[in-house]
């Protein structure tokens, strides 16, 4: 599924995060990828976007408005990473 921010997304049920000092490591227990999330923001954002509507709405309430677009293209490839998924 491509990333749609309008779209519910929450953490994959294959993915399992460990905190880490930079931010965390995410595994896929279905293809052994292993991804890095190289911030706390990032790692909260993931943690909390299955609590909003849609990925836009986690965005403004949780990620200050000049990192918005950085914070979606990251989720955007996360979801390619299958890391998250659209609900």
């Amino acid at each position: 599924m491509a990333f749609d921010p309008q779209v519910r997304w929450g953490l994959n049920g294959q993915v399992s995060l460990r905190d880490e000092e930079f931010g965390a490591l995410a595994y896929h227990h279905g293809t052994r990828r292993l991804v890095f999330l190289k911030s706390r923001g990032l790692v909260e954002l993931v943690r909390h976007l299955d609590q909003y509507d849609n990925a836009d709405l986690a965005l403004d309430a949780l990620v200050a408005t000049e990192e918005r677009g950085r914070y979606r293209t990251a989720l955007a490839s996360l979801a390619a990473s299958e890391v998250i998924r659209g609900r």
